[in-house]
């Protein structure tokens, strides 16, 4: 399944800073979003609009697939309070590589630019991503994707059964054979 991601550049009243970036959005991508011929599968960002708030980037490009082994992951994401989608993005310099040409002279005002690289269903995956370092957002997942992926589950997921640990204290003492 494809899908694109809409980064929102929040202006903020900070003597240090004057924006934060956040993933906004995860939209199911069926093509309307005119992609380039050739550019499937590569990351392409253009400016979607201004407001008194900040700016709206749509990101394409990001494909999502299930894995059995990942299932885990996607169950205890449904089982939190509100499940998500959990987007991992970076600052990047180099931008002329995820920006397309109409949008690419307002990117270049700033001197990083955030570029999602990666979404996800699974808890565990969004998990190893921070441990590794990268940031990580996430966006609430609408009914409709949560249903999807709940089927999935329901098809992939078998807990593993609970092993009981019996306490040391009732295994007795490692004593040597007295003569």
């Amino acid at each position: 399944m494809r899908f694109a991601v809409v980064m929102r550049k929040q202006f903020i009243d900070n003597p240090w800073i004057s924006y934060r970036w956040a993933p906004q959005e995860v939209l199911p991508d069926f093509g309307q979003f005119n992609n380039a011929p050739g550019e499937e599968g590569k990351i392409i960002g253009q400016f979607l609009g201004r407001d008194d708030q900040g700016e709206s980037w749509l990101f394409t490009g990001y494909e999502l697939s299930l894995f059995p082994d990942e299932s885990e992951g996607y169950y205890l994401n449904l089982s939190a309070t509100q499940p998500c989608w959990f987007v991992m993005w970076r600052l990047e310099e180099d931008i002329e590589r995820y920006i397309d040409a109409q949008s690419i002279e307002l990117a270049k005002s700033e001197a990083s630019f955030a570029v999602p690289h990666r979404i996800s269903v699974s808890y565990n995956e969004a998990g190893r991503l921070l441990d590794g370092g990268e940031s990580v957002d996430n966006i609430p997942l609408s009914p409709e994707h949560a249903s999807w992926l709940q089927e999935y589950v329901n098809e992939n997921y078998r807990p593993e059964p609970k092993k009981r640990h019996r306490p040391e204290s009732f295994k007795g003492a490692n004593r040597g054979t007295e003569d």
